[in-house]
């Protein structure tokens, strides 16, 4: 059976500092509710083998967050291998972005657990800006990778 594949999109911002910001959204539903820790994400999601990665990263994006992607060019993060065995593909894209413009994409889930009942939740329940070394302690442990590569490819850069 193959791997199931993620693709996403990390949007980073220059400071008047010097320093970089990313765009990262705070799982929804209730088993994220009360966790703060490893309980961030970059937008992504999965697709198959129809589907291109970057296609994946950019529709994902316009799913979780109900905004298109920014527009510019496309660093790639290259993959990493999750826990569960997922492989997950990202591309960064330097852009400006309004938390507060974010429209969540919504799933439905039986709510309490066996009881039947059945209730939508926002894929993502907030999105914020922060600095890499603020985000990385949020992100779920499997994407802290990216945080690290995007950095590294911003040093190269500059």
């Amino acid at each position: 059976m193959p791997d199931k594949r993620s693709a996403g999109l990390l949007v980073f911002r220059r400071t008047k500092d010097g320093g970089v910001d990313v765009l990262i959204g705070h799982m929804g539903g209730p088993l994220w509710a009360s966790r703060e820790q490893a309980a961030w994400s970059i937008p992504k999601g999965e697709y198959g083998p129809d589907e291109a990665p970057e296609a994946a990263a950019r529709r994902e994006f316009q799913e979780e967050l109900g905004l298109p992607a920014p527009e510019g060019p496309w660093l790639d993060l290259g993959e990493s291998r999750q826990r569960g065995g997922k492989v997950v593909t990202v591309w960064a894209v330097e852009g400006t972005l309004d938390p507060a413009a974010v429209v969540p994409g919504t799933f439905t889930m039986e709510w309490p657990p066996r009881s039947g009942v059945y209730a939508e939740f926002p894929e993502i329940d907030r999105v914020a800006w922060y600095p890499p070394d603020t985000a990385t302690p949020l992100l779920v442990e499997g994407q802290r990778v990216f945080l690290e590569r995007l950095v590294a490819r911003l040093e190269e850069r500059a």
